[in-house]
């Protein structure tokens, strides 16, 4: 893939057709012990939101001794649609060559092109295809690429799809982000633009929110603007959950119940089978130092 940024400055979403050509970074590939499968019952979309800890070379919790626990991580979770953060070009590039050939990935970096971390959108492409997509930055400037005006310790951004379900032909949004971890105002401001933009989508379908969003669910205004704009925890919604845990956690050991910084949101209507919060490891090793949530919905 090219790793020159040929982005343009757009408001609105792009046509998956068009986007192909002005947008270079469309991918072409497209719980401690052990983990199975998950069966792929019905209707139920499998969704992932996962901080993967961008790809540092020295161990230990190097990207190395990361990179072949997240590919068996994700090859036992199968999800059809992955938001992940922090991402780096060639780590995304290492992600898309450890999965199944029928996944595919939309993202582009921060700053622009292949620059600094990505909020890739990873999709299985015999369930979902992309209709049209955008990103955003999360500043006054939302469409000037690698923009930061609220005093965040680093650029923040969003990418947004938009996917037909093959399997229903019914469509969805999937909004994925990264808030600031220095700045409340920089996060609190976010929260407010996402809620504005999300308020500009066709409300007849049914928007997903995938992030790390560097506070705690149900302790700070971020998750009250974000659920006061009609947004479902899909933790708090779902009929069955798993075992409650931090889901950031450096490495160290887990904290039952501790703060669920990692969120997958819903608009109403969609149907939250299960929760859970994924803490497979490979002999000691875990794949990030966040855990990856997910959840069983039908749309």
């Amino acid at each position: 893939m090219p790793t020159d940024s040929r982005v343009t400055r757009r408001s609105g979403l792009r046509t998956a057709v068009a986007a192909a050509a002005a947008l270079p970074l469309l991918g072409t590939v497209l719980s401690a012990g052990p983990a199975h499968a998950v069966p792929r019952p019905g209707r139920r979309l499998e969704v992932m939101s996962f901080n993967l800890r961008y790809a540092n070379a020295t161990p230990p919790n190097s990207w190395a001794e990361r990179r072949p626990v997240t590919r068996e991580l994700l090859r036992r979770a199968r999800p059809h649609v992955i938001g992940t953060q922090e991402g780096l070009y060639q780590q995304v590039r290492d992600i898309a060559a450890d999965l199944a050939p029928h996944y595919d990935w939309i993202g582009t970096g921060r700053a622009g092109g292949s620059r600094d971390e990505f909020m890739a959108v990873f999709y299985d492409t015999r369930r979902l295809a992309p209709v049209e997509y955008d990103h955003f930055w999360l500043s006054d400037t939302p469409d000037v690429i690698g923009s930061n005006t609220w005093g965040g310790g680093s650029i923040r951004m969003v990418t947004l799809v938009r996917f037909q379900d093959l399997r229903t032909g019914d469509e969805l949004y999937v909004l994925n982000t990264h808030l600031d971890n220095a700045s409340q105002h920089a996060r609190a401001r976010a929260a407010e633009l996402i809620v504005r933009r999300a308020g500009r989508l066709d409300r007849s379908l049914p928007l997903l929110v995938t992030g790390d969003f560097n506070v705690a669910a149900h302790k700070n205004p971020v998750y009250d603007t974000l659920l006061g704009a009609g947004l479902a925890d899909s933790w708090d919604a779902a009929d069955r959950r798993g075992t409650a845990y931090a889901t950031f956690h450096g490495y160290k050991p887990l904290v039952p119940d501790g703060d669920r910084i990692d969120w997958i949101l819903t608009t109403p209507g969609v149907r939250v089978h299960e929760a859970s919060i994924n803490t497979f490891a490979l002999d000691g090793q875990f794949p990030s130092d966040h855990l990856p949530v997910q959840a069983s919905l039908t749309l």
